[in-house]
């Protein structure tokens, strides 16, 4: 029987083809998908008459074309659309998904609707005027004698062991430099990327790839230490073969840069022949960059007034009007502006992330519309990229930064601060401020406690401070806190008072700041303790992520990340908290919920997470759908293994568009993997190491696919292997080791287990295996100096201190053990093993409570 849905429109049911798409008008809480289809679903009278439309969100009943009700409906079947998962044979859909995942076809989005920046001018003249010259217009440009900045007379400069030459050939721009081989040899300039502070080159390869060289000019004055060539890594040795060498997958300009400094970006990566063929409508950051594709605007400003009136959004694919009629009236009781109207909108925020976060992208097409999850894969304010308080420390742009501020939370939006088209402040320096913060009021000692003009007087170097970046480029901090001397004492967390008073310690600082804010208070950003405590392993952790999880004042990527952080401390009440924030209504939060419930077995998972695999945002579903691979699918009914089906498709499709890295493959391999199907997933993982030979998680984990078969022998070459690619892979020595181990060869794998810990002192577990093997060979001496050398650096970790403990009491040290144990028991008075441990110790009559 072939299932039809049909869809209201004018005087009664239209019907379409299985598999077409509906542009939903409505809602999300109003959409016809979360609504019986014999009630209204759809306010015809909102109906546009058009034939082509973008969607103001995913759902997965979405038509691609409509006409007026008057008219016969114009419907298209696309691949990438969705159908309800009852309507989809799970075999068909699990051999499609074994086609894109296991061949990864070409994957490209065709381009519709772009016009081109040109087709702008005529009609906004100021907007392009202002346009012209800005960061924008350069991000991208042909290489030519007005392009180029850099020192093309025959330079030379030696960085790394690496002498290099530029020079002019033919009216070209050419370097003689090292190449993919390590031999010396000339490349042509095709690109220049950026204008200021500093300008880089592009190389275009036969094979497509557009490589960024590691040389770059400093583009500042002579006087400020610029005009001269400089390397981006100039304390690293980067030989030719390592990735971040300039032709490496790291400098890639078609993965890496690309979609961010151009128009209507095509990647157009050939997975079958490892190749590149990447388009754009304008080599720069254009018009439709930000307001999406300007076919049907320019159509709109063609037709009579009367029509025009009829499309209130003027043809706008991305109708960028949250600022429209809004003031900031100041209060003269606080001294601080007040949004007119309140921000009921993300829009602008979510065009400027596309670009100005740090974030991975699962799929093509940003351009097209305000959906920022549904094209990224956004980082939150982990401890790798983010200081415990949230002060940016990795390069990771503005976005994440600007959504912690008081700023965001009031409704200030990129373009309150600066102007959209020439990209400079509204007003100079911190008169920006004053936009919003009264001078009379924040332009005064009392408040900054600096004399008037002074540096200490500056509002961008109190709440704004920089980081400096690609060597010479510095980048402020959009989550304008305020300095908190006293919290970086206790936290080890920068502080802008220090960093001004080099000379002064931080402890200074502090008292300086409580003297003059004895009643300072909890900061804002108030979350610092909890994931300091997080990744410091305290027992406290827990309560203290639920609390910062609970208040609604906190930003929604402070609460995703305090999701995320309850990873390592899961409990019963920590875990009720995960299933409540998988209900959340910030995709930020929600996506972290996913993640998080990885610690869950995975067949246990479904139960929690199974509504996440109709989720209408796209970064939140598919990673709902690799989450919830594992689940036995005897456990579900048709509908549910349909659901999983589709999110699992979505999944591929944002791995199928990263094709180009190892990466991708890698967690294809992963997902073939959990759904048991050994096959693929050896076969996804070896594509893995095809692109990348040196790529240790593959080999780590095809390592373990082949333990898991029981493959002991081919598990332990293929680690052998990897550690011939990357020798300095301390996840490889560590699994040889352990493979080792199972072999009874304990005693060969101490060196593999050894240089682990060395290689990566900052992974605990490394430490504590290498201690563990030491003791079973007979070495308790040895082991304990290295399990004391490892509590050091991490002496919370309580898995140390148990072996410690253990091993201690063992050798006969009943003090030493008793100390261990006590310190056990100082993170946790309820620990029973280590209370249990303290009784059973000669001289002690019960445990310490």
């Amino acid at each position: 029987m072939i299932l039809v849905w049909r869809l209201l429109m004018g005087n009664g049911f239209r019907k379409f083809e299985p598999g077409s798409r509906v542009y939903c008008e409505r809602p999300r809480f109003q959409c016809a998908y979360h609504r019986p289809l014999n009630q209204t679903g759809y306010d015809t009278a909102t109906l546009p008459a058009t034939t082509s439309r973008t969607p103001n969100w995913y759902c997965p009943l979405e038509v691609v074309a409509y006409t007026a009700p008057a008219m016969e409906p114009v419907h298209k079947v696309r691949l990438m659309g969705r159908r309800p998962p009852n309507l989809m044979l799970p075999m068909l859909l699990l051999m499609l998904v074994s086609t894109l995942l296991v061949a990864f076809a070409p994957f490209a989005m065709a381009s519709e609707g772009f016009v081109g920046t040109a087709a702008c001018a005529d009609c906004h003249a100021e907007e392009h005027a202002a346009w012209t010259g800005s960061h924008h217009d350069l991000a991208m440009q042909h290489a030519s004698d007005e392009s180029v900045l850099g020192d093309f007379n025959d330079a030379v400069v030696t960085v790394q062991g690496v002498t290099s030459r530029f020079f002019r050939r033919d009216g070209d721009f050419f370097v003689n430099t090292e190449g993919p081989d390590g031999q010396l040899a000339d490349f042509k300039i095709s690109y220049t990327f950026g204008v200021d502070p500093l300008q880089q080159y592009l190389v275009e390869f036969p094979d497509g790839r557009v490589q960024a060289l590691g040389l770059a000019w400093d583009a500042r004055a002579e006087s400020t230490g610029g005009q001269r060539w400089f390397h981006l890594y100039p304390d690293e040795a980067i030989p030719h073969d390592d990735p971040l060498h300039w032709t490496g997958r790291q400098q890639n300009w078609n993965y890496m840069c690309a979609d961010c400094h151009s128009t209507d970006l095509v990647k157009g990566y050939d997975a079958v022949n490892d190749r590149y063929a990447t388009t754009w409508t304008d080599i720069n950051v254009g018009c439709e960059a930000c307001h999406g594709p300007g076919e049907a605007h320019v159509s709109w400003a063609g037709k009579t007034d009367e029509l025009k009136g009829q499309d209130v959004s003027r043809g706008l694919a991305i109708l960028l009007d949250e600022r429209d009629g809004v003031t900031w009236p100041i209060d003269t009781d606080t001294g601080i502006a007040r949004r007119s109207s309140p921000k009921t909108t993300d829009t602008e925020i979510q065009v400027c992330a596309t670009c100005h976060s740090r974030r991975g992208t699962i799929a093509g097409g940003a351009q097209t519309r305000a959906a920022f999850m549904d094209h990224h894969m956004p980082a939150l304010l982990t401890g790798d990229l983010y200081h415990d308080d949230g002060q940016i420390m990795d390069e990771v742009y503005v976005w994440g930064s600007f959504l912690q501020s008081k700023m965001y939370a009031a409704g200030v939006t990129c373009s309150d601060c600066h102007n959209p088209h020439t990209l400079e402040l509204r007003a100079p320096q911190q008169a920006v401020c004053a936009q919003c913060h009264m001078p009379a009021t924040f332009a005064t000692p009392d408040h900054h406690g600096h004399p008037a003009d002074s540096a200490g007087a500056d509002c961008l170097a109190c709440h704004m401070p920089e980081t400096t970046y690609m060597v010479v480029d510095p980048r402020r901090d959009h989550s304008l806190r305020v300095p908190r001397p006293d919290i970086a004492l206790a936290l080890g967390t920068p502080d802008a008072c220090s960093s001004c008073h080099a000379d002064r310690d931080t402890q200074w600082a502090a008292d300086a700041f409580g003297t003059m804010f004895p009643d300072a208070g909890e900061p804002f950003q108030d979350w610092t303790r909890a994931f300091h405590q997080s990744r410091e392993g305290l027992l406290q952790a827990e309560v203290s992520l639920m609390r910062v999880i609970n208040d609604d004042t906190t930003p929604d990527i402070a609460r995703a990340t305090a999701v995320l952080e309850l990873q390592g401390h899961l409990g019963p009440m920590s875990f009720q908290q995960v299933q409540l924030a998988l209900r959340d209504p910030s995709p930020l939060v929600r996506m972290a919920a996913v993640r998080t419930l990885d610690a869950v077995p995975p067949a246990n998972r479904y139960e929690f997470a199974g509504h996440l695999l109709r989720d209408p945002v796209l970064a939140v579903r598919a990673e709902a759908g690799r989450s919830l691979a594992g689940t036995p699918r005897n456990l579900l009914d048709v509908n549910e293994r349909g659901a999983l089906d589709l999110a699992l498709r979505d999944y591929a499709a944002t791995q199928a568009y990263n094709a180009d890295r190892p990466e991708a493959h890698m967690n294809m391999g992963n997902l073939y993997a959990a759904r048991g199907d050994g096959t693929a997933a050896e076969k996804a993982y070896r594509q893995a190491l095809k692109l990348d030979p040196a790529f240790s998680p593959a080999y780590a984990n095809l390592a373990d696919l082949y333990r898991s078969q029981g493959m002991e022998r081919e598990s332990r070459a293929v680690l052998e292997t990897g550690l011939g690619a990357a020798p300095d892979d301390a996840s490889l020595h560590h699994a040889l080791g352990l493979a080792m181990v199972r072999a009874g060869d304990t005693a060969a794998a101490l060196p593999e287990l050894e240089r682990s810990a060395e290689l990566a002192p900052d992974n605990p577990r490394y430490a504590y295996v290498y201690g563990v093997a030491l003791n079973s060979t007979g070495q308790g001496a040895a082991a304990i100096e290295a399990l004391e050398t490892a509590q050091a650096q991490h002496p919370n970790n309580r898995e140390l201190m148990w072996a410690l403990a253990t091993f201690e009491r063992d050798s006969g040290d009943v003090a030493a053990a008793r100390r261990w144990a006590t310190a056990i028991l100082a993170l946790n008075p309820a620990d029973e093993a280590a209370n249990q441990l303290l009784a059973s110790l000669p001289g002690e009559d019960e445990s310490t409570e």
